[in-house]
Order: structure tokens, then C-alpha cells, then sequence
């Protein structure tokens, strides 16, 4: 009997239904909120995606990992808690903070929060034209100022730096610009300033740099002891010299540990091969941003007071760095 060309490809039809039935059936996915596009969790959460989806494997199943442009780590930490979204980057201090219920999570902690491994030191980085006018904190007062988005970590640093040095948020206009954004509207003449926290070189802050005298207002004095002694999770660094074009000074600033978290819903199986593609991938995570060279094994687990979770300790177990 023969089948019409009709029938023909309604058969061809069916059969590509179900093997992508089949193949969809063979992947598990797995995602990882990131930050803006012109911060560093974006491009090293990108890289962290493809090698998962390169390497990992659950239950038989391949992973299908994608990096997705979030809000920032207040938002992933929300994200992450409501069981949005399988994994996330996260400041130190943040995921402290939402575990605990302080600060922005103030008496509402989220205590399904899983880290899975300490990343890199996140710089702080006060940037205004070189032309401003600022060279502290104090400068700041009637000043315009975008501090990212109330879901992000340094919104909350802005308020401290703020207030340990007298000022309050009332005492500077408030942008809530996004790093790429913020940077465009100083360009512009049409924002004085920026607080950013991220690995460096930053991408927005080496856009801004090509084509504008720039400034990278020291964050230094008694006023800090202070604020270090309230946030632990900072520590003083030195920008080193030569970051930016025209930058030509080390300045000294402040730095928090980014971590890659996520929930107690993920399976451990899931967390041991996505750490696993992490850890024994790391010269290619170097070769996308530099930060990804500051990635290391013995110091993965340096997330705060946030549980490891199971799976990834199992890893590490494995490794030697825990027992």
C-alpha cells in the first residue's frame, strides 16, 4: 500500500514531535539569575552556564544551563527563596543578611538558602567625572547619585557609607540606574556619581573611561572602622593603579565576596555536578574575566553564616577541603 504525501508527512511530523518529546525528556534545566549586563556576574554566570550545560549530568539526564540577566543580589536572593530560579549570585553580606533576617530582610529571613561556593571579592567603586567636585563621601550631600536598585547590594552599602558619615539618603537625589545606565547618564551630565560593586575591571566603568576623564572616589578614614566593624563581610582593599584608563593612582576602597547560592528544593546531585563543573573548569572561567582567576577551590567555602549545601559539600569532601 502506498501512503500519500500527505500521510507521508504527517508521519515525519509525529516522528519530530516525539524525539523532541524525546530529547526535552533528556534534559534537566537549570538556571543562574546573574546582574546587569554591564557588571561582571553577567558574562562569568554566562561561561558558568555553558560549561554545566557541557559537563553536567543528572539522573542520566543532561543539564541545559542559562545565565539570566537579574535584578541584583537582593532580587536573586528573593528569587531564590520564592524557589524561582535554581541558583544565583550573591554579595556576602546580602546572603548574610537574608538568611538572617536583617537589614533589607529585616525580620524576614529566608531560610531555605543554600550556598554553594564562595566566588571573588567584589569591588566597590565610587565613579563620578574627574571634574566633579567629589572626593569623599561628604561630598556627596546634594549631589546625584544612583545606587542601582533597591535589590541590589550596594543600595544598602550607600545608606551606611551615608550614615557613618553623617548623611542620610534624604541628603543626596536618588537614581536607581542600572550600572550601564548610571554611567551613561554621568557621561551625559545628567548624574554626578554611581556607587558600584563588582569584580574589576568593570565593564560599564571601562566603557565610561574610553571616552570620559573619570574618578574613583577613595573610600577611606575613621568613618569606615565604623561601618566594617557593623558589616564584616567588607574588607579594605586597593584598587590597583592602572584599572581604567586615566587611573593612574591605586585608591583605596572596600571589597565583599560574591557567592553562588541556592535553595534546599535543589537535589543535591544537582549541586554536586554543577560545583563540579565549576571547580574543574576553573582556567576557562579566567579566561572570560579576569575575577574568574580569583575563583579558587580553598577558599570556596568562605559564604558566611549561610548553610554549604549537601551537594556541593560532597564535593568538597571529595576534594579535601572539608570534612
Amino acid at each position: 500500500m502506498k501512503l500519500s504525501w500527505k500521510a507521508l508527512s504527517a508521519v515525519a511530523l509525529a516522528l519530530t514531535l516525539t524525539t523532541a518529546g524525546v530529547m526535552a525528556q533528556q534534559r534537566v534545566f537549570f538556571g543562574i539569575a546573574t546582574g546587569g549586563t554591564g557588571g561582571t556576574y553577567y558574562p562569568l554566570g554566562g561561561m558558568l552556564a555553558q560549561l554545566i550545560s557541557n559537563k553536567a549530568t543528572v539522573d542520566g539526564k543532561k543539564v541545559s544551563a542559562t545565565a539570566e540577566s537579574a535584578g541584583a543580589s537582593v532580587a536573586n536572593a528573593k528569587l531564590l527563596g520564592n524557589n524561582e530560579i535554581e541558583s544565583a549570585f550573591v554579595a556576602a553580606d546580602i546572603l548574610d543578611a537574608a538568611y538572617n533576617g536583617r537589614a533589607q530582610f529585616d525580620k524576614t529571613p529566608i531560610k531555605n538558602l543554600r550556598a554553594l561556593a564562595a566566588l571573588y571579592p567584589e569591588t566597590v567603586q565610587l565613579v563620578t567625572r574627574a571634574d566633579s567636585g567629589i572626593n569623599g563621601i561628604k561630598d556627596l550631600k546634594g549631589k546625584s547619585i544612583s545606587s542601582g536598585s533597591p535589590g541590589s547590594g550596594q543600595y544598602q552599602l550607600l545608606t551606611d557609607l551615608l550614615r557613618v558619615n553623617g548623611l542620610a539618603r534624604s541628603d543626596v537625589k536618588e537614581d536607581s540606574s542600572s550600572f550601564s545606565q548610571a554611567v551613561d547618564k554621568i557621561k551625559d551630565g545628567n548624574l554626578d556619581a554611581t556607587l558600584i560593586t563588582a569584580g574589576v575591571p568593570t565593564a560599564a566603568v571601562t566603557d565610561f573611561a574610553q571616552a570620559h576623564d573619570l574618578k574613583i572616589v577613595p573610600l577611606t578614614g575613621p568613618e569606615l572602622d565604623v561601618l566594617l566593624k557593623e558589616q564584616p563581610y567588607y574588607t579594605r582593599v586597593m584598587l590597583p593603579a592602572n584599572t581604567y584608563k586615566g587611573q593612574t593612582q591605586e585608591v583605596p576602597t572596600l571589597a565583599v565576596l560574591a557567592v553562588w547560592a541556592s535553595n534546599s528544593q535543589l537535589s543535591d546531585d544537582m549541586a554536586y555536578q554543577v560545583t563540579k563543573a565549576l571547580f574543574e573548569n576553573l582556567p576557562i572561567m579566567g579566561q572570560v574575566h579576569v575575577q574568574g582567576k580569583n575563583i579558587k577551590l580553598d577558599t570556596a567555602m568562605s559564604v558566611g553564616s549561610t548553610p554549604i549545601h549537601p551537594g556541593a559539600l560532597k564535593y568538597y569532601k571529595e576534594k579535601g577541603v572539608a570534612k
